[in-house]
């Protein structure tokens, strides 16, 4: 267990970490070669680049995630990178996304009409 010192730095990092993530995938589609190479340089702080996030399983990445300290707000920041990764066609994360979102509302013990809004509408896709 990280002390409160660490599980704040920690915090912060992956916090800058997820802002940058989600000012990148919030661009045109398909990606180009340099939005990819940024993509992927931001997944490398997490352990992650594109071909592992494709061959891990929807629970191997969550218990990555979990391991790295991720907050309830920070794994749906996260799904919500992924969802909009998807939009590229050459990528399809929404499964991913969507056990994300549905690990968040089994085990806060909180219910979410946000979180229960997004699995809905990937459910439904």
């Amino acid at each position: 267990m990280l002390n409160k010192g660490l599980r704040d730095e920690e915090k912060i990092r992956i916090d800058n970490v997820l802002k940058t993530l989600r000012t990148l995938v919030f661009v045109p589609y398909p990606l180009n070669d340099l939005q990819k190479s940024d993509l992927e340089k931001q997944l490398k702080e997490f352990g992650l680049n594109f071909e592992s996030l494709i061959d891990y399983s929807n629970e191997d990445l969550t218990t990555l995630l979990m391991r790295l300290h991720f907050d309830w707000d920070q794994l749906e920041q996260f799904a919500d990178v992924l969802v909009e990764l998807s939009k590229d066609k050459n990528y399809d994360f929404e499964n991913k996304a969507l056990a994300v979102y549905q690990y968040i509302q089994a085990e806060s013990k909180a219910f979410s009409f946000g979180i229960h809004s997004k699995i809905s509408s990937l459910k439904n896709k």
